[in-house]
């Protein structure tokens, strides 16, 4: 099974995320690359006790908008619902949202990673 069928099992519109870059598989390939990088680099972190979630907001917004681009379906309503809930005042919600979506992340980053050199 080739990569964008793999990520079509994991829920993501790849049909989506093609027709928003003119069905260009090898550039969308790369933009999913790119993705990876991003989202280790901006690891949403929810602590118990704390009063300022700014930076979980800012990069949670950060992964929403471009996994939004990129039609990666899971990972986008995930970080919209942390979103409304962090704004809400609702962390621990947001935190219980965040453990749930975290595994499904993980498991389609592996899976570009796994296939994107």
């Amino acid at each position: 099974m080739n990569l964008l069928d793999e990520l079509r099992t994991l829920g993501v519109d790849v049909d989506d995320g093609l027709k928003r870059i003119m069905g260009n598989e090898k550039l969308y390939t790369k933009l999913l690359g790119s993705f990876v990088k991003m989202a280790r680099t901006n690891e949403v972190r929810i602590e118990d006790g704390c009063t300022d979630y700014t930076e979980a907001i800012e990069k949670a917004h950060a992964l929403k908008g471009t996994a939004g681009n990129l039609s990666l379906t899971p990972i986008y309503e995930g970080y919209t619902e942390i979103l409304n809930l962090l704004r809400g005042g609702q962390p621990a919600e947001a935190k219980a949202v965040l453990e749930r979506i975290l595994p499904v992340q993980q498991e389609i980053l592996r899976c570009i990673e796994s296939s994107v050199q």
